[in-house]
């Protein structure tokens, strides 16, 4: 049965564990990710405490971590989702994207709106993949692709 967690303060110990076991043993994500069969992305996300792992996937990662059979039950769980606290995000990475959706928020929200009507696009229903290329004038970029589900507001 899936089981569901209220409290994200074992998930986060969780992160915490995993993430040391990952630099231990010098693991990237990529390898995590082929080891649970599943995006990088979602394993990823699942490992940080945001996703439940399906069982066979949870069992390969604690296998891989050296994680104990408690944790991979935890993998499991249902969590309590959103890995920023309140307030405005002090890492720069992370600030950087809520830089982004503070000058982009409503372009995007007018665009979603005109092409496909009143709705949301799901972070359920969702893939991301992040890719890094070159950039024609020197250095690198980066390419981050979200692709969600349109679900559109149904009157009632």
């Amino acid at each position: 049965m899936l089981q569901s967690q209220f409290d994200p303060a074992a998930r986060q110990a969780l992160a915490v564990e995993a993430v040391a076991a990952k630099t231990r043993k010098d693991l990237s994500w990529q390898q995590i990710a082929d080891a649970a069969g599943l995006s990088v992305a979602f394993v990823t996300a699942a490992v940080l405490g945001q996703h439940p792992l399906p069982a066979p996937a949870a069992r390969a990662v604690a296998a891989l971590l050296g994680l104990d059979d408690d944790a991979t039950l935890l993998l499991e769980t249902v969590p309590t989702r959103g890995s920023i606290p309140g307030g405005i995000p002090t890492d720069p990475t992370i600030y950087r994207f809520h830089e982004m959706l503070q000058v982009y928020g409503t372009t995007l929200k007018a665009l979603v709106h005109e092409q496909f009507g009143d709705g949301i696009i799901s972070a359920i229903n969702f893939k991301l993949d992040v890719r890094k290329v070159a950039d024609p004038d020197g250095g690198e970029r980066a390419v981050i692709t979200l692709d969600g589900k349109y679900l559109p507001t149904r009157p009632f």
